[in-house]
């Protein structure tokens, strides 16, 4: 595997870990130059997943999307990178057992918003508060009413 640091080529496998439902092993690296420590993902490739977006476009499914919008929601939060791996490998899981090829970005905002609910309040309405694109306070305080009351 390609160093992201150095670009050696030398590297070696730390910790080896299965998702739970065993479709991605995440592997912890280190490189034997430089000794910088990253995770890669192995996976069995399935047929390419798209986005159906709100105005009609079609693009590729990214798991790395999934995950930017995770950790830009828990930022500063205590909310740790296992739990986002975690939640990451659960939504992109249910995903691809539910759709086989197009999915609607709506589907895949609900689903994440679903999960952060339970995970972490503050993360939740961050995300929502983008995703649902709140243009006030009114709109924030209606959605923590609404979180409020469930």
């Amino acid at each position: 595997m390609l160093c992201p640091k150095c670009a050696s080529l030398n590297d070696q496998v730390i910790d080896s870990r299965m998702t739970q439902e065993g479709g991605v092993i995440r592997r912890r690296r280190e490189c034997l130059k430089c000794k910088y420590r990253f995770t890669t993902y192995e996976e069995v490739l399935k047929e390419d997943l798209h986005v159906i977006k709100k105005d009609g476009r079609h693009e590729k499914f990214s798991r790395q999307k999934i995950r930017n919008g995770l950790e830009k929601a828990c930022e500063k939060r205590p909310v740790s990178m296992e739990q986002i791996d975690r939640l990451v490998d659960e939504l992109v899981g249910e995903l691809q057992s539910e759709y086989e090829r197009e999915i609607p970005s709506r589907v895949i905002g609900e689903k994440v918003m679903r999960k952060l609910r339970d995970e972490d309040e503050v993360a939740y309405v961050r995300y929502a508060s983008v995703y649902r694109q709140f243009r006030d306070i009114g709109e924030f305080v209606k959605e923590i009413q609404t979180f409020s009351k469930n």
